[in-house]
């Protein structure tokens, strides 16, 4: 099984890949967590990449997650079609779109990450929080258009990875008595509380902070 997680900067993706990692190995299960490569890549190099390294960018990411062991539950923070999206919004570039939707049909559960928390400057390639929602609306854009479904993930602290992991169970059975809570997860009340659609999940939320 492999869970991706895909986000606008500063949402949260590494601290809840971390988070579900452990709850699921604590659940006695085996996991192997994919890291962001452009991470790790600007550390090296002490830059963003150009235009022209993109592809390389996210053929790296995909290799990492096709590497793992088969029998493992893959979770990776991000997918190609972050690198994507990144693409689109610095260089108008969408040459990796179609690689990116191809890869990621590979994978059993998407959560997208909400713009609920507070943006925080950290490393090379955070550019601010003005990007956040032009970042998030390409994501839905993109994986709308492949007819990839994908569940929104808001909450701060515990609360986050509580709804991840409601969110994770909803989609595999296999999982769902380990991780079965009573309660929903807390969002917030409105009609469209649980119709799971995650455009309009982030329509609602969006009104609710502006007001």
């Amino acid at each position: 099984m492999r869970i991706a997680l895909l986000g606008a900067e500063s949402t949260g993706k590494s601290q809840l890949a971390l988070g579900l990692s452990a709850h699921l190995q604590q659940s006695g299960l085996v996991v192997h967590r994919v890291d962001e490569y452009l991470r790790e890549w600007c550390d090296i190099e002490n830059r963003t990449p150009n235009q022209e390294e993109q592809h390389h960018i996210a053929r790296t990411q995909m290799a990492r997650v096709l590497a793992a062991p088969a029998e493992s539950i893959v979770i990776t923070d991000t997918t190609p079609l972050m690198t994507a999206v990144y693409s689109q919004m610095v260089f108008n570039d969408h040459s990796l779109d179609a690689y990116a939707l191809q890869q990621h049909a590979l994978f059993d559960i998407t959560l997208l990450t909400g713009l609920d928390l507070a943006w925080v400057s950290d490393g090379l390639q955070r550019v601010g929080e003005h990007v956040r929602e032009p970042v998030d609306r390409k994501i839905r854009q993109l994986l709308t258009q492949a007819n990839l479904p994908f569940q929104v993930v808001y909450g701060s602290g515990e609360q986050r990875l509580k709804n991840a992991l409601f969110c994770v169970a909803r989609q595999a059975p296999l999982l769902a008595k380990q991780q079965e809570r009573p309660e929903q997860p807390i969002r917030w009340s409105g009609p469209c509380e649980t119709c799971g659609d995650g455009n309009c999940e982030h329509r609602l939320f969006t009104k609710l902070v502006k007001g």
